[in-house]
């Protein structure tokens, strides 16, 4: 017996839970259908820090608030007058970082500077206890829901802001940030359109089975073996995961599409994620666009370009 369900079914029998003793899936906090009951209001954006300019944009750090706590983000904003009706914009969601490294300013610069010349508003939230941002970091996303709730509010909050069409806002996630995007846009019809890189975006029983190093379930503290202990595997408790994955309402998408961009050696997320989503996208018959890059890691650093090139050309034709 692997040693993570070993684990699993040691600590259910400590704790006295069983998978059939789960609670309805609709009481789980990361249920889809629980997120779309919530509201995510967002706040006005406060500028905390303003920053040097880019090329042709502005670029400050910014506030907002999302469960009660302050949380911080980039906001970068084109110059000049804005086009009728406002500049279109992208939430911008940034892979696992640990969260005593992350710092607002650093990482994403290149991916982030590529969207703003192109005439993007870009807010870049840093999640919840990342950074200066209040609160204490969550168990990633795919095990709690405050990182897409820190998310959503940021879209609200975007939209609030002068001079950002409302109805032109879209997203972009990398990695942690891949599987955010995917889930808010299935909570939040909103959200026109999703750019995903080397996303975590296959179901449930993949992200046990393919993502050995994010949670390993070799101690009680584990959120994946939290998981484990509490509803059993996916196999065990199918509708639970089903509930919780937003890999099961793709066909709420009603239409907005989805671009994916995966490198094949990619050794931190592997490319079974977007073939899975693809896979899931065409049979629910919405639209998407798949990139693979030959050899190419998790960061596509060597078709950096390319991918930008085609993620910015995207935005411009979705939004």
């Amino acid at each position: 017996m692997p040693d993570l369900l070993r684990l699993a079914l040691l600590l259910a029998c400590s704790t006295g839970v069983a998978a059939a003793q789960a609670p309805q899936n609709n009481q789980e906090p990361l249920s889809i259908e629980r997120m779309r009951a919530r509201s995510y209001p967002g706040s006005a954006l406060t500028t905390r820090q303003p920053l040097s300019p880019g090329a042709n944009y502005r670029r400050s750090v910014v506030s907002y608030q999302s469960d009660g706590l302050r949380i911080n983000a980039l906001l970068t904003v084109p110059s000049g007058t804005p086009p009728k009706g406002g500049w279109p914009a992208i939430v911008f969601n940034h892979g696992y970082i640990p969260p005593q490294q992350y710092r607002t300013t650093e990482r994403y610069g290149a991916y982030v500077d590529a969207f703003a010349r192109a005439g993007f508003a870009v807010l870049k939230p840093d999640y919840r206890g990342h950074g200066a941002s209040q609160g204490e970091p969550a168990d990633t996303a795919y095990w709690s829901p405050e990182y897409t709730t820190d998310v959503l509010n940021a879209f609200a909050s975007l939209q609030k802001l002068k001079g950002v069409n409302p109805e032109r806002i879209g997203m972009w996630g990398h990695s942690m940030g891949g599987h955010i995007t995917l889930r808010a846009m299935v909570i939040n019809p909103g959200i026109k359109a999703g750019n995903i890189w080397a996303g975590v975006v296959g179901p449930y029983d993949l992200i046990f089975r393919d993502l050995p190093r994010w949670g390993s379930g070799s101690t009680r503290d584990d959120p994946r073996a939290r998981m484990l202990a509490k509803y059993g595997t996916p196999e065990r408790s199918p509708a639970l995961y089903q509930a919780i994955s937003p890999n099961f309402f793709l066909k709420d998408l009603r239409g907005r599409p989805l671009q994916l961009h995966h490198g094949t050696g990619d050794t931190h997320v592997p490319i079974s994620f977007s073939q899975s989503l693809a896979a899931g996208l065409k049979a629910a018959k919405q639209p998407y666009t798949f990139f693979s890059y030959p050899g190419d890691d998790h960061n596509l650093s060597r078709n950096l370009g390319v991918a930008l090139q085609r993620s910015v050309e995207f935005f411009k034709k979705t939004l």
